[in-house]
């Protein structure tokens, strides 16, 4: 039977997988090559600037949620491999 610890990192580490997705999905691509020259010239200076911080910071949210996620995975793997051996 699961303790309350395991269940506690399983809904966090559901949480943080969930998060991770979202998080790629709405990060803009690094290409610019048709696409971009296209897309961007209806942007405006301000639009530009707006969206590359929103970007940096979804990055940024993404690589600290991306090293909790790991940590998670590893404690789980460290409790319940203990509970086995």
């Amino acid at each position: 039977m699961p303790s309350v610890i395991e269940w506690v990192l399983g809904i966090a580490i559901l949480v943080t997988g969930l998060f991770l997705i979202f998080a790629v999905l709405m990060q803009s691509g690094k290409d610019k090559r048709l696409s971009g020259s296209i897309a961007g010239g209806a942007e405006t200076f301000f639009g530009k600037s707006k969206a590359n911080t929103w970007d940096k910071i979804l990055a940024r949210l993404t690589t600290i949620v991306s090293i909790v996620f790991g940590v998670l995975v590893l404690v789980m793997y460290v409790i319940v491999s203990g509970m086995y051996a």
